[in-house]
């Protein structure tokens, strides 16, 4: 079955709702580093019959190879005409008020950034309620929608870059490969190791993992 990915922003479009953003998270699983979120508003041309050939295979992100989300995430970032803005919450954030919270202040705080400021928003999932933007939630929406999938995009594709920075700097936990996801790998280096500054200590295991070790950002 062939999924038009813009029925939602034709139709809420045809209502006057622009500018219209697409607004997605990634991060909100791992045991480690941010959650980010991002917000990316498409030319009101391109919803209306002159989309980019080249974004015709744009999809959710995790339906993309690493390969093809650096690509799209170039591309989209790369034209003056499209309008993004990204945003994240640290681990700190996340122990204090709690990953789905931080998520949405993410979210608000991506919206808030975007020239021109939209009038509304296509959610992935369900609808935030903290969100200060009118909205329509969209399950499944970054398979759904272009525009929630190029923020999909975006989000994955800084997050991932993120870990891969924090892999150099606190070496041995292997974040580059597993994102701070709870893999094997990762429960290993935490049971050797202990927690690291970027670890999220209110998520199980960490909540009963052993204090910090101390640990100091390698050079």
């Amino acid at each position: 079955m062939v999924i038009d990915r813009l029925a939602c922003e034709r139709e809420l479009s045809a209502k006057g709702l622009t500018p219209l953003a697409g607004l997605d998270e990634a991060g909100r699983g791992p045991l480690a580093g941010p959650v980010v979120a991002a917000a990316v508003i498409f030319p009101l041309g391109w919803l209306q019959g002159e989309f980019p050939a080249e974004l015709r295979d744009l999809n959710d992100s995790k339906q993309l190879s690493e390969t093809q989300r650096e690509h799209y995430f170039t591309w989209l970032t790369s034209r003056s005409e499209v309008s993004y803005a990204i945003a994240q919450a640290d681990a700190g954030l996340i122990d204090r008020i709690n990953v789905l919270q931080a998520t949405h202040h993410a979210m608000n705080e991506a919206l808030a950034q975007l020239t021109p400021p939209p009038a509304h928003v296509l959610v992935d999932g369900l609808r935030v309620k903290s969100l200060r933007w009118a909205q329509t939630p969209l399950v499944k929406g970054d398979a759904r929608s272009y525009s929630i999938a190029a923020a999909s995009v975006l989000a994955k594709v800084t997050r991932d870059r993120l870990m891969r920075e924090f892999d150099r700097e606190f070496p041995g936990y292997g974040f580059a490969e597993h994102k701070g996801y709870g893999t094997p790998q990762h429960l290993a280096a935490l049971a050797r190791l202990g927690p690291c500054p970027i670890h999220r200590r209110s998520f199980a295991p960490l909540k009963v993992t052993q204090p910090e070790l101390g640990l100091q950002p390698s050079p």
